[in-house]
């Protein structure tokens, strides 16, 4: 009998270590329904999650016909080929891919940039309250951080920036069947975009990951037209997304815990450690990709059968106490700190060095900008989108009491 959990639901994503702790007592890897995937195991413990993401011989993302083992029958062409990237990819095509863009992300690479995305954080905090408070701090800085540092990366122009937001708005909106078929036209307009911009950058040079995946094309085509899409495609959603909720999400938890908030602030060195337990603590990417399963095997003492789906939960391997010290508690001077919210094995996240500088930048730049930042509603008032193995919340309103006041005396 599937164990029953709304993955979707407010009170899951408000309190995720009592929904975790709850399942993993059915067991280190459990059979539940997941939305728009269907029946499928997920892991809860963090030895399951880490045993299904390094052993891809026996947990593939692919079907034996070669389709991604998330993907539904129903779904247009055009979603397939975006989804067929190499994050859905099994060895060899996963390392040929991956090769094409490693150096770009590679961390010398990385922490060379870190001057321009504290420039560009700075900017921003400058500009949070330009359009009035209280401001929504998601879509006034959380998102358009990233954005802007993955456009510059891509080499796509920052006027399209507004496009990149309203489509990115989209994806975090996707919650069940329903929402995935009104997700489709956003998504065709994007890869419409990406196709046209591929197409501009073949008949001129420039610079940028995308003008590098051009000149691999000319020299030895190790990638198809259709991977190009895809690869853009993934750099851009995932490059900015999930840093996205993981800014967010940071700036909540320490705004409505003003101590952590005054530990931070009496020494901003304290930033790395912060960042890797917000990694742990927020898990913004709560599960993995679907896998099948190629043979017979046992996960933790449960026997999964050959055909089987399972996706890893690393909201769930992230809040284990076997590996966590209390993990229910935000303990931004936790260490050492396994958190595993990149992933492992092959498919370790590409940009995690970018999405840690990224949210250090973030967040010493908007509390040095605004030292009286707060919360405009009562936490009981913040709300998460209902979009399953994403946690996102849907507004962040702040204000700050100094901006106040000086509003107050104006008028």
């Amino acid at each position: 009998m599937p164990t029953r959990l709304d993955f979707t639901s407010e009170a899951f994503f408000r309190d995720p270590p009592k929904a975790i702790a709850t399942l993993r007592m059915s067991g280190p890897v459990v059979a539940t329904r997941f939305p728009i995937v269907g029946n499928v195991w997920i892991t809860t413990t963090h030895d399951a999650t880490a045993q299904v993401l390094k052993d891809g011989a026996t947990f593939t993302l692919r079907k034996e016909g070669g389709d991604v083992a998330g993907l539904r029958w129903w779904m247009p062409r055009f979603v397939r080929t975006i989804a067929n990237n190499m994050l859905t990819m099994d060895e060899p095509d996963h390392t040929r891919l991956r090769s094409i863009v490693d150096e770009a992300f590679r961390r010398r690479a990385i922490v060379a940039m870190e001057p321009h995305i504290r420039a560009i954080a700075d900017g921003l905090a400058d500009e949070l309250f330009a359009q009035g408070c209280p401001a929504d701090l998601v879509q006034r800085y959380a998102r358009i951080l990233p954005l802007a540092v993955i456009s510059e990366l891509l080499g796509l122009p920052l006027a399209d920036r507004p496009k990149f937001i309203a489509w990115a708005n989209a994806m975090t909106s996707l919650t069940n069947v329903l929402s995935f078929f009104r997700l489709l036209f956003a998504l065709r307009k994007m890869r419409a975009y990406l196709e046209q911009q591929l197409q501009i950058a073949r008949g001129e040079s420039g610079e940028g990951l995308i003008a590098e995946l051009i000149q691999v094309e000319r020299e030895g085509g190790q990638i198809t037209p259709d991977e190009m899409v895809s690869m853009v495609f993934l750099l851009l959603g995932a490059g900015s997304e999930t840093t996205t909720h993981l800014i967010s999400g940071s700036v909540y938890e320490l705004l409505r815990n003003p101590e952590l908030r005054d530990w931070l602030e009496q020494d901003w060195s304290r930033l790395g450690l912060a960042v890797e337990e917000f990694l742990r603590f927020v898990s913004p990417v709560q599960f993995s990709k679907p896998r099948y399963v190629r043979r017979e095997v046992e996960v933790e003492g449960v026997r999964l059968k050959k055909g089987d789906r399972v996706m890893v939960m690393l909201a769930a391997a992230n809040m284990d106490p076997a590996v966590h010290d209390r993990p229910e508690n935000l303990d931004l001077e936790r260490k050492p700190n396994r958190h595993i919210s990149f992933g492992t094995g092959i498919h370790f996240c590409l940009g995690h060095q970018l999405a840690r500088i990224e949210t250090a930048c973030a967040l010493e730049a908007l509390f040095v900008r605004w030292p009286k930042l707060r919360l405009a509603v009562e936490p009981s008032q913040i709300r998460w989108r209902r979009r399953p193995g994403l946690r996102a919340l849907e507004k962040l309103p702040v204000l700050d009491d100094a901006m106040t006041m000086s509003t107050q005396r104006a008028a």
